[in-house]
């Protein structure tokens, strides 16, 4: 079975504002591509259905790079009506894939038919992917045992110093890289808006938009490979309590 699900957002507002958010093209594009090209039949859905968000900014200037402005002038149709979330069966997928843009951070943050997805996901170690706010889609999947799924997980993903970069800091529900630790990541970055890739395990994350090509052929090398483990983080950065996950 070669199929890749890919869960975007539905929401299309930063906050309380009347500015758009949404998907971040690019992050979306490279990967997509990648994943075709490689033989893999795509499925993508989101909280909602239908079209997707498209965050404004990602189409502008120089935000789409080579992939994001084949996508544009191919006039894909892939994102224009996608599945629903209600309508996944995770059973059908070999891999799953989150892009990122700050839409995430809103819905799939906290989406629990989103959580039971990637929680069959590890639970069946299932190679998962992130990318950047994509990582926010993580949050509430659990092993079998309660714990977060992120806990003790060596990752990465959109950056404080990269957030307060682009003065979003102030309208966002959390900070993606406090929340991750929060939950007993062991969270990596490097240098603001440098290309960073983790692989632990059945589990890829990447930092940035930048980091979209390596995550994907990271993302594609695990699937070929079948189940991957790596030794546990060591350095313990929260000491889970089974009464503490109401919140997170």
């Amino acid at each position: 079975m070669k199929r890749i699900l890919i869960v975007v957002t539905s929401h299309d507002r930063l906050g309380c504002t009347p500015e758009q958010t949404g998907l971040w093209l690019e992050e979306f594009a490279a990967c997509y591509r990648r994943f075709i090209d490689s033989g893999f039949t795509v499925t993508v859905a989101s909280p909602a259905g239908g079209a997707v968000p498209i965050d404004p900014r990602s189409l502008e200037g120089p935000f789409p790079a080579e992939e994001g402005r084949k996508f544009i002038a191919g006039r894909d149709p892939v994102l224009d009506d996608v599945r629903p979330l209600s309508q996944v069966d995770p059973g059908e997928f070999s891999a799953l894939f989150y892009p990122g843009g700050h839409g995430p951070m809103w819905d799939l943050a906290c989406d629990r038919r989103n959580a039971r997805i990637a929680s069959d996901f590890f639970a069946r170690n299932k190679p998962v992917g992130a990318l950047c706010h994509g990582a926010a889609a993580l949050l509430k999947a659990r092993k079998r045992n309660g714990y977060p799924a992120v806990f003790g997980r060596r990752l990465t993903a959109f950056s404080n110093r990269e957030e307060l970069d682009i003065g979003y800091d102030g309208l966002l529900p959390f900070m993606l890289e406090d929340k991750l630790r929060s939950l007993g990541a062991c969270f990596t970055a490097r240098e603001r808006w440098r290309p960073h890739v983790v692989v632990d395990g059945n589990l890829v994350t990447g930092q940035n938009p930048g980091s979209a090509p390596a995550a994907a052929a990271a993302l594609l090398e695990l699937t070929a490979r079948g189940e991957c483990f790596m030794p546990p983080c060591t350095r313990h950065v929260w000491r889970f309590a089974p009464g503490s996950l109401s919140g997170a």
